[in-house]
Protein backbone atom coordinates (compact mmCIF):
# COMPACT_ATOMS: atom_id res chain seq x y z
CA UNK A 1 0.00 0.00 0.00
CA UNK A 2 1.53 3.29 -1.15
CA UNK A 3 0.34 6.62 0.32
CA UNK A 4 1.71 9.90 -1.02
CA UNK A 5 2.88 12.49 1.53
CA UNK A 6 1.30 15.35 -0.36
CA UNK A 7 -2.13 14.15 0.80
CA UNK A 8 -0.99 14.23 4.44
CA UNK A 9 0.30 17.80 4.64
CA UNK A 10 -0.54 19.47 7.98
CA UNK A 11 -2.09 22.80 6.98
CA UNK A 12 -2.64 23.79 10.63
CA UNK A 13 1.16 24.20 10.78
CA UNK A 14 1.91 25.32 7.21
CA UNK A 15 -0.68 28.14 7.05
CA UNK A 16 0.37 29.86 10.34
CA UNK A 17 3.99 29.56 9.19
CA UNK A 18 3.18 31.28 5.87
CA UNK A 19 1.12 34.00 7.58
CA UNK A 20 3.86 34.75 10.11
CA UNK A 21 6.54 34.78 7.40
CA UNK A 22 4.60 37.25 5.24
CA UNK A 23 3.83 39.38 8.30
CA UNK A 24 7.54 39.25 9.12
CA UNK A 25 8.42 40.71 5.70
CA UNK A 26 5.94 43.56 6.28
CA UNK A 27 7.36 44.26 9.75
CA UNK A 28 10.95 44.16 8.46
CA UNK A 29 10.08 46.74 5.81
CA UNK A 30 8.30 48.92 8.36
CA UNK A 31 11.13 48.81 10.91
CA UNK A 32 14.03 49.29 8.48
CA UNK A 33 12.78 51.70 5.80
CA UNK A 34 13.15 54.89 7.90
CA UNK A 35 16.75 54.10 8.89
CA UNK A 36 17.70 53.13 5.33
CA UNK A 37 16.31 56.43 3.99
CA UNK A 38 18.46 58.31 6.51
CA UNK A 39 21.50 56.38 5.28
CA UNK A 40 20.66 57.13 1.65
CA UNK A 41 20.01 53.47 0.79
CA UNK A 42 17.10 51.70 -0.87
CA UNK A 43 14.17 51.11 1.49
CA UNK A 44 13.85 47.60 0.06
CA UNK A 45 17.43 46.53 0.79
CA UNK A 46 16.88 44.52 3.98
CA UNK A 47 13.39 43.26 3.18
CA UNK A 48 14.74 42.08 -0.19
CA UNK A 49 17.46 40.06 1.56
CA UNK A 50 14.84 38.64 3.94
CA UNK A 51 12.66 37.73 0.97
CA UNK A 52 15.52 35.88 -0.73
CA UNK A 53 16.09 33.80 2.40
CA UNK A 54 12.36 33.08 2.62
CA UNK A 55 12.15 31.90 -1.00
CA UNK A 56 15.16 29.66 -0.35
CA UNK A 57 13.39 28.43 2.78
CA UNK A 58 10.29 27.43 0.79
CA UNK A 59 12.44 25.34 -1.54
CA UNK A 60 14.11 23.72 1.49
CA UNK A 61 10.72 22.93 3.03
CA UNK A 62 9.59 21.23 -0.19
CA UNK A 63 12.85 19.26 -0.39
CA UNK A 64 12.95 18.18 3.28
CA UNK A 65 9.27 17.22 3.22
CA UNK A 66 9.92 14.70 0.44
CA UNK A 67 12.93 13.08 2.12
CA UNK A 68 12.75 9.88 4.14
CA UNK A 69 13.37 10.48 7.84
CA UNK A 70 15.79 7.57 8.09
CA UNK A 71 18.77 9.69 7.00
CA UNK A 72 18.36 11.89 10.10
CA UNK A 73 19.24 8.95 12.33
CA UNK A 74 22.67 8.55 10.74
CA UNK A 75 25.12 9.24 13.57
CA UNK A 76 28.03 9.81 11.21
CA UNK A 77 26.05 12.46 9.31
CA UNK A 78 25.23 14.27 12.55
CA UNK A 79 28.89 14.45 13.59
CA UNK A 80 29.94 15.65 10.12
CA UNK A 81 27.37 18.46 10.36
CA UNK A 82 28.56 19.35 13.87
CA UNK A 83 32.20 19.37 12.76
CA UNK A 84 31.38 21.70 9.85
CA UNK A 85 29.42 23.90 12.27
CA UNK A 86 32.46 24.19 14.58
CA UNK A 87 34.63 25.21 11.62
CA UNK A 88 32.10 27.89 10.66
CA UNK A 89 31.99 29.15 14.25
CA UNK A 90 35.80 29.40 14.29
CA UNK A 91 35.78 31.26 10.95
CA UNK A 92 33.09 33.62 12.25
CA UNK A 93 35.42 34.60 15.09
CA UNK A 94 38.59 34.81 13.02
CA UNK A 95 37.36 36.54 9.86
CA UNK A 96 33.83 37.51 10.89
CA UNK A 97 32.46 41.03 11.17
CA UNK A 98 31.74 42.45 14.68
CA UNK A 99 28.26 43.78 15.47
CA UNK A 100 27.75 45.76 18.71
CA UNK A 101 30.89 44.27 20.28
CA UNK A 102 30.05 40.65 19.41
CA UNK A 103 31.39 38.52 16.57
CA UNK A 104 29.55 35.71 14.82
CA UNK A 105 28.75 36.83 11.29
CA UNK A 106 30.51 35.76 8.09
CA UNK A 107 29.93 37.95 5.05
CA UNK A 108 29.83 36.10 1.72
CA UNK A 109 29.10 38.65 -0.99
CA UNK A 110 25.67 40.20 -0.30
CA UNK A 111 24.74 37.41 2.13
CA UNK A 112 25.67 37.30 5.83
CA UNK A 113 25.86 33.90 7.55
CA UNK A 114 25.41 33.51 11.31
CA UNK A 115 26.60 29.98 12.20
CA UNK A 116 25.38 30.20 15.82
CA UNK A 117 21.75 30.24 14.61
CA UNK A 118 22.11 26.78 13.10
CA UNK A 119 23.27 25.31 16.40
CA UNK A 120 19.67 25.38 17.69
CA UNK A 121 18.29 22.82 15.26
CA UNK A 122 21.55 20.83 15.27
CA UNK A 123 21.39 20.31 19.04
CA UNK A 124 17.71 19.29 18.89
CA UNK A 125 18.60 16.82 16.13
CA UNK A 126 21.67 15.44 17.95
CA UNK A 127 19.99 14.95 21.34
CA UNK A 128 16.85 13.41 19.79
CA UNK A 129 19.00 10.88 17.92
CA UNK A 130 21.11 10.15 21.01
CA UNK A 131 18.29 9.77 23.54
CA UNK A 132 15.86 7.92 21.26
CA UNK A 133 18.29 4.98 21.01
CA UNK A 134 18.24 4.46 24.79
CA UNK A 135 14.50 4.38 25.49
CA UNK A 136 14.39 0.80 26.79
CA UNK A 137 17.26 1.40 29.21
CA UNK A 138 15.85 4.77 30.36
CA UNK A 139 12.50 3.11 31.14
CA UNK A 140 14.29 0.82 33.60
CA UNK A 141 17.24 2.81 34.95
CA UNK A 142 15.94 6.39 34.53
CA UNK A 143 18.48 9.23 34.24
CA UNK A 144 21.41 7.00 35.24
CA UNK A 145 21.51 5.68 31.66
CA UNK A 146 22.18 9.19 30.35
CA UNK A 147 24.73 10.14 33.00
CA UNK A 148 26.43 6.72 33.24
CA UNK A 149 26.38 7.19 37.04
CA UNK A 150 28.93 9.99 36.64
CA UNK A 151 28.18 13.62 37.35
CA UNK A 152 30.98 14.77 35.03
CA UNK A 153 31.60 13.45 31.50
CA UNK A 154 34.70 11.28 31.12
CA UNK A 155 34.58 10.51 27.41
CA UNK A 156 34.74 12.71 24.33
CA UNK A 157 31.61 11.10 22.89
CA UNK A 158 29.58 11.77 26.05
CA UNK A 159 26.62 13.97 25.03
CA UNK A 160 27.40 16.37 27.89
CA UNK A 161 30.94 16.91 26.64
CA UNK A 162 29.66 17.44 23.08
CA UNK A 163 27.18 20.06 24.34
CA UNK A 164 29.90 21.74 26.41
CA UNK A 165 32.06 22.13 23.30
CA UNK A 166 29.21 23.29 21.05
CA UNK A 167 27.64 25.76 23.47
CA UNK A 168 30.95 26.78 25.02
CA UNK A 169 32.23 27.77 21.60
CA UNK A 170 29.78 30.69 21.65
CA UNK A 171 31.78 32.27 24.50
CA UNK A 172 34.47 33.33 22.02
CA UNK A 173 32.09 35.76 20.30
CA UNK A 174 30.54 36.32 22.94
CA UNK A 175 26.92 35.37 22.23
CA UNK A 176 24.91 35.35 25.45
CA UNK A 177 21.55 35.17 23.65
CA UNK A 178 22.08 32.03 21.61
CA UNK A 179 23.97 30.37 24.48
CA UNK A 180 20.94 30.95 26.73
CA UNK A 181 18.57 29.48 24.14
CA UNK A 182 20.82 26.43 23.61
CA UNK A 183 21.14 25.72 27.35
CA UNK A 184 17.38 25.91 27.84
CA UNK A 185 16.68 23.77 24.75
CA UNK A 186 19.22 21.18 25.95
CA UNK A 187 17.53 21.03 29.36
CA UNK A 188 14.17 20.62 27.62
CA UNK A 189 15.48 17.74 25.50
CA UNK A 190 16.90 16.10 28.63
CA UNK A 191 13.57 16.31 30.46
CA UNK A 192 11.61 14.78 27.53
CA UNK A 193 14.14 11.98 27.02
CA UNK A 194 12.00 9.57 29.04
CA UNK A 195 13.39 10.24 32.52
CA UNK A 196 10.99 10.52 35.48
CA UNK A 197 8.87 13.68 35.57
CA UNK A 198 10.14 14.66 39.00
CA UNK A 199 13.49 15.55 37.44
CA UNK A 200 11.80 18.23 35.32
CA UNK A 201 10.71 20.19 38.40
CA UNK A 202 14.12 19.59 40.00
CA UNK A 203 15.98 20.96 36.98
CA UNK A 204 13.56 23.90 36.67
CA UNK A 205 14.06 24.73 40.35
CA UNK A 206 17.85 24.52 40.05
CA UNK A 207 17.81 26.74 36.96
CA UNK A 208 15.67 29.36 38.70
CA UNK A 209 17.88 29.19 41.80
CA UNK A 210 21.13 29.57 39.88
CA UNK A 211 19.66 32.49 37.90
CA UNK A 212 18.56 34.32 41.06
CA UNK A 213 21.91 33.73 42.79
CA UNK A 214 23.81 34.95 39.71
CA UNK A 215 21.74 38.13 39.39
CA UNK A 216 22.05 38.82 43.12
CA UNK A 217 25.83 38.29 42.98
CA UNK A 218 26.19 40.67 40.03
CA UNK A 219 24.07 43.25 41.86
CA UNK A 220 26.21 42.97 45.02
CA UNK A 221 29.58 42.84 43.25
CA UNK A 222 28.62 45.66 40.92
CA UNK A 223 28.28 45.79 37.17
CA UNK A 224 31.50 47.76 36.76
CA UNK A 225 33.60 45.06 38.43
CA UNK A 226 31.73 42.35 36.54
CA UNK A 227 32.51 44.09 33.24
CA UNK A 228 36.27 43.62 33.85
CA UNK A 229 35.91 39.83 33.62
CA UNK A 230 37.19 38.63 30.19
CA UNK A 231 34.45 37.88 27.66
CA UNK A 232 31.70 39.44 29.80
CA UNK A 233 32.53 43.07 29.06
CA UNK A 234 29.71 43.73 26.61
CA UNK A 235 27.29 41.56 28.60
CA UNK A 236 27.71 43.76 31.68
CA UNK A 237 25.93 46.67 29.99
CA UNK A 238 22.84 44.52 29.54
CA UNK A 239 22.77 43.71 33.28
CA UNK A 240 23.23 47.39 34.13
CA UNK A 241 20.16 48.27 32.07
CA UNK A 242 18.19 45.39 33.59
CA UNK A 243 18.62 46.66 37.17
CA UNK A 244 17.49 50.21 36.33
CA UNK A 245 17.49 51.46 32.72
CA UNK A 246 16.55 55.02 33.75
CA UNK A 247 19.79 55.49 35.69
CA UNK A 248 21.74 55.75 32.42
CA UNK A 249 19.35 56.87 29.68
CA UNK A 250 22.18 58.03 27.45
CA UNK A 251 24.14 54.79 27.85
CA UNK A 252 23.31 51.25 28.89
CA UNK A 253 19.65 51.98 29.70
CA UNK A 254 18.89 53.80 26.45
CA UNK A 255 17.63 50.75 24.57
CA UNK A 256 15.38 49.30 27.26
CA UNK A 257 13.96 52.70 28.23
CA UNK A 258 12.99 53.42 24.62
CA UNK A 259 11.48 49.95 24.41
CA UNK A 260 9.16 50.98 27.27
CA UNK A 261 8.34 54.24 25.49
CA UNK A 262 7.45 52.34 22.30
CA UNK A 263 5.07 50.00 24.13
CA UNK A 264 3.40 52.92 25.95
CA UNK A 265 3.05 54.86 22.67
CA UNK A 266 1.19 51.92 21.12
CA UNK A 267 -1.59 51.79 23.69
CA UNK A 268 -4.42 49.38 22.96
CA UNK A 269 -4.72 49.80 19.19
CA UNK A 270 -1.36 51.23 18.08
CA UNK A 271 -0.24 54.17 15.98
CA UNK A 272 -0.75 52.31 12.71
CA UNK A 273 1.57 50.38 10.41
CA UNK A 274 4.64 52.46 9.55
CA UNK A 275 3.85 55.20 12.10
CA UNK A 276 6.25 54.18 14.86
CA UNK A 277 8.18 57.03 16.48
CA UNK A 278 10.83 54.96 18.25
CA UNK A 279 12.09 53.22 15.10
CA UNK A 280 13.22 56.58 13.68
CA UNK A 281 16.59 56.44 15.40
CA UNK A 282 15.45 56.43 19.03
CA UNK A 283 15.34 52.66 19.66
CA UNK A 284 18.54 50.84 18.58
CA UNK A 285 18.08 47.40 16.98
CA UNK A 286 14.40 48.16 16.35
CA UNK A 287 14.38 45.65 13.49
CA UNK A 288 16.04 42.75 15.37
CA UNK A 289 16.13 42.31 19.17
CA UNK A 290 13.42 44.90 19.94
CA UNK A 291 11.17 44.40 16.94
CA UNK A 292 8.23 43.34 19.10
CA UNK A 293 8.33 46.69 20.91
CA UNK A 294 7.77 48.34 17.52
CA UNK A 295 5.02 45.82 16.72
CA UNK A 296 3.23 46.87 19.93
CA UNK A 297 3.75 50.54 19.07
CA UNK A 298 2.28 50.17 15.57
CA UNK A 299 -0.35 47.46 16.14
CA UNK A 300 -1.14 48.12 19.81
CA UNK A 301 -1.50 45.53 22.54
CA UNK A 302 -4.58 44.10 20.81
CA UNK A 303 -2.79 43.58 17.47
CA UNK A 304 0.38 42.28 19.15
CA UNK A 305 -1.71 39.84 21.22
CA UNK A 306 -3.32 38.49 18.04
CA UNK A 307 0.13 37.92 16.51
CA UNK A 308 1.26 36.15 19.69
CA UNK A 309 -1.91 34.03 19.64
CA UNK A 310 -1.12 32.92 16.06
CA UNK A 311 2.46 32.10 17.04
CA UNK A 312 1.40 30.15 20.14
CA UNK A 313 -1.15 28.25 18.02
CA UNK A 314 1.69 27.22 15.69
CA UNK A 315 3.86 26.15 18.64
CA UNK A 316 1.05 24.11 20.20
CA UNK A 317 0.33 22.35 16.90
CA UNK A 318 4.03 21.47 16.59
CA UNK A 319 4.17 20.11 20.15
CA UNK A 320 0.97 18.17 19.50
CA UNK A 321 2.69 16.40 16.60
CA UNK A 322 5.41 15.31 19.03
CA UNK A 323 2.91 14.13 21.66
CA UNK A 324 1.01 12.02 19.12
CA UNK A 325 4.12 10.55 17.48
CA UNK A 326 4.76 6.87 18.23
CA UNK A 327 8.43 6.93 17.29
CA UNK A 328 10.64 8.37 20.10
CA UNK A 329 12.98 10.14 17.68
CA UNK A 330 10.10 11.82 15.84
CA UNK A 331 8.48 12.79 19.13
CA UNK A 332 11.63 14.38 20.55
CA UNK A 333 12.41 16.34 17.37
CA UNK A 334 8.88 17.80 17.16
CA UNK A 335 8.67 18.70 20.86
CA UNK A 336 12.24 20.05 20.70
CA UNK A 337 11.35 22.32 17.76
CA UNK A 338 8.22 23.59 19.52
CA UNK A 339 10.18 24.15 22.72
CA UNK A 340 12.96 25.93 20.83
CA UNK A 341 10.54 28.47 19.34
CA UNK A 342 8.68 28.88 22.66
CA UNK A 343 11.89 29.52 24.61
CA UNK A 344 13.01 32.09 22.02
CA UNK A 345 9.69 33.94 22.31
CA UNK A 346 9.80 34.07 26.11
CA UNK A 347 13.47 35.13 26.26
CA UNK A 348 12.87 37.90 23.70
CA UNK A 349 9.71 39.25 25.36
CA UNK A 350 11.36 38.97 28.77
CA UNK A 351 14.28 41.04 27.49
CA UNK A 352 12.25 43.86 25.88
CA UNK A 353 9.98 44.12 28.92
CA UNK A 354 12.78 44.10 31.50
CA UNK A 355 11.67 40.88 33.18
CA UNK A 356 15.08 39.33 32.44
CA UNK A 357 18.35 40.86 31.20
CA UNK A 358 18.34 41.54 27.47
CA UNK A 359 20.27 38.79 25.69
CA UNK A 360 20.09 39.88 22.06
CA UNK A 361 17.68 37.10 21.07
CA UNK A 362 15.57 37.84 18.00
CA UNK A 363 11.80 37.37 17.82
CA UNK A 364 10.77 34.38 15.65
CA UNK A 365 9.60 35.30 12.12
CA UNK A 366 9.27 39.06 12.77
CA UNK A 367 12.89 40.09 13.38
CA UNK A 368 15.11 40.92 10.42
CA UNK A 369 17.54 38.06 9.94
CA UNK A 370 17.60 35.57 7.11
CA UNK A 371 19.55 32.95 9.06
CA UNK A 372 16.95 32.85 11.83
CA UNK A 373 14.14 32.52 9.28
CA UNK A 374 16.03 29.74 7.48
CA UNK A 375 16.52 27.76 10.71
CA UNK A 376 12.85 28.17 11.63
CA UNK A 377 11.82 27.01 8.15
CA UNK A 378 14.02 23.91 8.31
CA UNK A 379 12.56 23.13 11.74
CA UNK A 380 9.00 23.53 10.40
CA UNK A 381 9.87 21.28 7.43
CA UNK A 382 11.12 18.53 9.77
CA UNK A 383 7.90 18.70 11.80
CA UNK A 384 5.74 18.56 8.65
CA UNK A 385 7.71 15.53 7.46
CA UNK A 386 7.41 13.84 10.86
CA UNK A 387 3.66 14.48 10.98
CA UNK A 388 3.10 13.08 7.48
CA UNK A 389 5.32 10.05 8.17
CA UNK A 390 3.50 9.27 11.41
CA UNK A 391 0.10 9.58 9.70
CA UNK A 392 1.21 7.32 6.86
CA UNK A 393 2.58 4.71 9.28
CA UNK A 394 -0.72 4.78 11.18
CA UNK A 395 -2.77 4.30 7.99
CA UNK A 396 -0.56 1.38 6.94
CA UNK A 397 -0.97 -0.25 10.37
CA UNK A 398 -4.75 0.15 10.19
CA UNK A 399 -4.87 -1.22 6.65
CA UNK A 400 -2.75 -4.24 7.59
CA UNK A 401 -4.86 -4.97 10.68
CA UNK A 402 -8.06 -4.81 8.60
CA UNK A 403 -6.50 -7.11 6.01
CA UNK A 404 -5.59 -9.66 8.68
CA UNK A 405 -9.10 -9.49 10.16
CA UNK A 406 -10.57 -9.99 6.69
CA UNK A 407 -8.59 -13.19 6.27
Amino acid sequence: MKISKRHLLNYSILIPYLLLSVLGLIVVYSTTSATLIQEGKSTLQLVRNQGIFWIASLFLIALIYKLKLGFLRNERLIFIVMFVELILLALARLIGIPVNGAYGWIKVGPITIQPAEYLKIIIVWYLAQRFSKQQDEIAVYDFQVLTLNQWLPRAFNDWRFVLLVMIGSLAIFPDLGNATILILVSLLMYTISGIAYRWFTTILGLLAGVSMISLTAIRIIGVEKFSKIPVFGYVAKRFSAFFNPFNDLAGAGHQLANSYYAMVNGGWFGLGLGNSIEKRGYLPEAHTDFVFSIVIEEFGFVGASMILALLFFLILRIILVGIRAKDPFNSMVAIGVGGMILVQVFVNIGGISGLIPSTGVTFPFLSQGGNSLLVLSVAIALVLNIDASEKRAKLIREYESQTVEGL
